[in-house]
């Protein structure tokens, strides 16, 4: 079982905080020291723990001796980002960085690192700039384009004919993403357009607007504690429009915080426990075994990037950039998703499914009910020249 407070599994260095960190012997050639910085405290440290632990858990099913792993805390501040980023570059010399939640922590963080040879592998933040013109070679998403699962929610509203939506989301990089990419797909009217506070938890200005402009629907983005706070203030309000979001509003976590007033809720991820595969099977049950707690979207995000890597390790060593970099494009690994690709500019092409909130015992959790999109792309590929 692995020891969160001081993982030595399969001689794993892990360091869980900036104050706990000591200097790392070098890595033998041959090996590949990996660079996590994660958001494990404050409103959004649920996130960052699920795509560790996912991560962890990948790293001791797969028996490999030659990885190890610095962890640090981001604490969701892009300078403390920079500050860990900059010592496991110059100091820890990791080879491979990963483990970012947020869109504006990856953009302080993923180009300077990329630059100076490193590879980094996203298990979350997807933003806009780092798909299009502003791609680069050795950043390799393994989540989703941030735009892509309000894409699918945008899709399904208009399915349902909602003709009138009210759309939210936090005023950073992300929530802009997922406005832009909900409107894409979305064919009826605005009623209202908000960006919020990152960190808001009061909401009672915005659910006002939401009363007073004759939307039909809602469509939020709040990822983390913003979601749990949203949707319990939202219940309470006696405002009975249908919701609809992306998964990082509706995730395993949150829907506990959150209980009945989820329930029936639409939205929308590239993952679900319910997925039919042998791998995703067999992850939701070990998590679930080593953990004591069912997967999010969040930990197979986690556990599929250790795996995208053990499968470059397998193939190439990191110190030949172009055969590391061909292996890693490859995605030679067995996803939770199942079938798993990278376009030209190293996002994936995935189906995307709809979900609905239901209850299993007394757990809270979602169901797939529908393919929302299929194979599908994000939107700025095309300007990407890789």
């Amino acid at each position: 079982m692995i020891n969160r407070k001081n993982i030595s599994t399969l001689g794993l260095a892990v360091l869980a905080s900036c104050a706990l960190a000591v200097p790392a012997i070098a890595v033998a050639d041959g090996k590949v020291k990996v660079g996590m910085i994660t958001t494990l405290s404050g409103g959004g440290a649920g996130l960052g723990i699920d795509v560790r632990d996912g991560f962890m858990l990948a790293i001791e099913q797969s028996g490999n001796k030659d990885i190890e792993v610095i962890i640090e805390d981001d604490q969701r501040k892009p300078d403390i980002a920079v500050q860990l980023a900059d010592k496991m570059i110059q100091s820890e010399k990791v080879d491979v960085m990963t483990g970012i939640i947020w869109s504006n922590l990856a953009m302080a963080v993923v180009p300077s690192a990329t630059a100076q040879g490193k590879f980094y592998l996203s298990p979350n933040a997807g933003p806009s700039a780092l798909a299009g013109k502003g791609c680069l070679p050795n950043y390799f998403n393994v989540a989703w384009q941030n735009d892509n699962l309000h894409e699918a929610a945008g899709a399904y509203a208009t399915d349902e004919g909602y003709g009138k939506s009210f759309i939210l989301a936090p005023n950073y990089p992300a929530g802009k993403d997922a406005l832009k990419g909900y409107k894409r797909f979305y064919k009826g009217e605005v009623a209202g357009e908000l960006y919020t506070k990152l960190g808001q938890t009061d909401y009672a200005a915005e659910i006002a607007q939401i009363r007073a402009s004759g939307a039909d629907s809602v469509f939020f983005f709040l990822p983390g504690g913003m979601g749990i706070s949203f949707l319990k203030q939202y219940s309470g309000s006696g405002i009975d429009l249908p919701v609809v979001g992306p998964a990082f509003s509706f995730d395993q976590g949150i829907l506990q915080a959150v209980g009945e007033a989820a329930l029936g809720i639409k939205n929308t991820s590239q993952w679900n426990k319910d997925i039919d595969n042998p791998t995703n099977t067999a992850f939701v049950e070990s998590f679930q075994a080593e953990y004591g707690r069912l997967p999010s979207l969040y930990a197979s995000q986690g556990f599929d990037t250790a795996n995208l890597l053990l499968s470059a390790m397998a193939k190439a060593d990191v110190g030949d950039a172009d055969a590391f970099r061909a292996a890693l494009k490859l995605a030679d690994f067995d996803s939770t998703r199942g079938d798993f690709m990278f376009g030209n500019n190293h996002h994936p092409v995935q189906d995307i499914y709809v979900r609905e909130v239901i209850k299993e015992g007394d757990i809270y959790t979602n169901k797939i009910i529908a393919t929302g999109l299929t194979d599908h792309a994000d939107a700025y590929a095309a300007d990407c020249s890789m």
